[in-house]
């Protein structure tokens, strides 16, 4: 089972942002994937609000990145996070895939 990695928002509106994540999450196993979903795990036992913490989980987030053959984004705004691991896929040379929703599916569309 390959390993993708789910770059969405996660700050600001967090409990829809967590939704939607799972959302993501799900989509990428249907399609045969083990789904690396970082901002679904660090934050239950990282602080978002303590700067430290929050860079930590972000290097641990890069960290899992490397280890994925794909990187799905999702979402219509880009959080200072999700461009931070895009350029990390960019740079370490990992497929980028952007995903929109339209009529209730997720679609890939070419690019932001």
């Amino acid at each position: 089972m390959e390993r993708v990695f789910i770059c969405s928002p996660f700050r600001g509106a967090e409990e829809k942002n967590v939704e939607l994540a799972r959302k993501y999450a799900r989509f990428a196993y249907e399609k045969g994937c083990l789904p690396v979903v970082p901002h679904l795990y660090f934050p239950q036992f990282l602080k978002e609000s303590d700067v430290q913490e929050r860079m930590a989980g972000i290097q641990f987030g890069l960290s899992l990145l490397k280890e994925c053959r794909e990187v799905w984004v999702f979402g219509e705004v880009m959080s200072e996070g999700m461009c931070m691991e895009i350029a990390e896929a960019d740079h370490a040379g990992i497929p980028i895939r952007y995903f929109t929703k339209q009529n209730g599916e997720f679609v890939e569309r070419s690019s932001l």
